[in-house]
């Protein structure tokens, strides 16, 4: 995929149950019918976690978080001359590369018609290494089931369970094989 060379990882969020406040609650629900916090993550393609922002109310925009990402202190930072791939909440930007709109993305669109122009190419290898981010998240809930239950802790502690579980996640990742990530073929 040689002009897919210069991406570092792919970016996307997910939502963790999470418990707060009643005066908080509306903010906290998107399209769960729970509260749940939004956590974002860049993954690189050996399923590493490089970058985790995690505490964002259930209902808030991806491009709200990613601009808070890029403000932020400990910001996500894009190196000169490469970029991160993102799904289709994001716009392509500066660093950051969407697939092309109005046309087909998911891997399972192509599997009874090939491709047939440049975009659905580039939608296809686009889609083909976002599913990194997937699996990855798959793997994290996994193995810390703590952050699939309903928590019991003040936000806060639950914001840092997940940011310590990526860290595990990224330890088990180096450290060996890992039964729960599935194999790109499943």
């Amino acid at each position: 995929m040689p002009f897919l060379r210069d991406c570092i990882a792919a970016i996307d969020r997910t939502h963790i149950e999470a418990r707060v406040p009643k005066e908080n609650e509306v903010a906290f629900r998107g399209r769960k019918p729970y509260s749940t916090q939004n956590v974002l993550a860049a993954v690189d393609f050996d399923l590493k976690i490089t970058y985790v922002l995690a505490g964002w109310e259930g209902s808030a925009h991806d491009a709200s978080i990613l601009k808070n990402a890029l403000e932020i202190s400990d910001c996500l930072r894009v190196p000169t001359g490469k970029y991160y791939l993102v799904d289709g909440g994001y716009s392509t930007q500066n660093g950051f590369i969407s697939p092309y709109r109005a046309t087909r993305y998911h891997l399972k669109e192509f599997r009874s018609i090939q491709p047939i122009n440049s975009n659905d190419i580039f939608n296809l290898q686009h889609s083909s290494l976002r599913t990194t981010v997937e699996r990855a998240f798959g793997s994290l809930k996994n193995h810390f089931t703590i952050i699939k239950c309903e928590p019991y802790f003040p936000l806060q502690t639950q914001v840092e369970i997940v940011i310590v579980c990526c860290i595990l996640h990224n330890w088990i990742i180096t450290e060996g094989g890992d039964e729960f990530i599935q194999s790109e073929d499943e």
